[in-house]
């Protein structure tokens, strides 16, 4: 899914909160007639820089829900939240779905649309500015958001990897 850097121990997390970001109801056609099941995408974060998404399939709404929140909380990535919003500029893509997430100054908060908007909310970011564009595809969206945020580096980080000090970074 991400970085296995930004993988999060369970303890790390805290309170999660989920949210329910898509539910699709699929028929499956046998002798008998037509069987419903349903399957969700739900996010889970804790609103401080820790997200994960999943997917449930069930017979019941309720049972997809569930299953789609256990799924989520295996697949917590730790994300660089600066001062409510992100530290640099980033686009991804994920199948049909392209996004493309921006920092923002104070005050702008969270534009973005539907599925893009229930991650951005879970990890905790507060001013933001993104755009999807091709598909609209929740899952694709959810997925190519996540794998945007995973991506992001904060200047520790950057001075880290680069075996410089925090100062070199902005000085060049």
């Amino acid at each position: 899914m991400a970085n296995i850097n930004n993988k999060v121990r369970t303890s790390e997390t805290g309170e999660l909160k989920d949210r329910l970001v898509a539910i699709n109801r699929v028929t499956k056609v046998t002798k008998g007639g037509r069987t419903f099941s349903f399957s969700a995408i739900v996010v889970v974060g804790n609103e401080n820089g820790v997200v994960g998404y999943g997917l449930g399939k069930a017979a019941e709404v309720t049972s997809a829900i569930a299953k789609g929140v256990e799924d989520a909380k295996k697949n917590l990535v730790k994300i660089p939240v600066i001062n409510g919003t992100i530290p640099h500029k980033q686009e991804m893509r994920f199948g049909g779905s392209e996004v493309m997430i921006r920092p923002a100054a104070p005050g702008t908060g969270i534009i973005a649309g539907g599925a893009m908007r229930a991650v951005l909310e879970s990890v905790g970011v507060k001013n933001v500015l993104a755009k999807s564009k091709g598909s609209s595809n929740p899952h694709n969206l959810v997925k190519a958001t996540v794998a945007a945020l995973c991506e992001l580096r904060d200047a520790y980080t950057v001075a880290q990897t680069r075996g410089i000090s925090l100062k070199q970074v902005f000085n060049g």
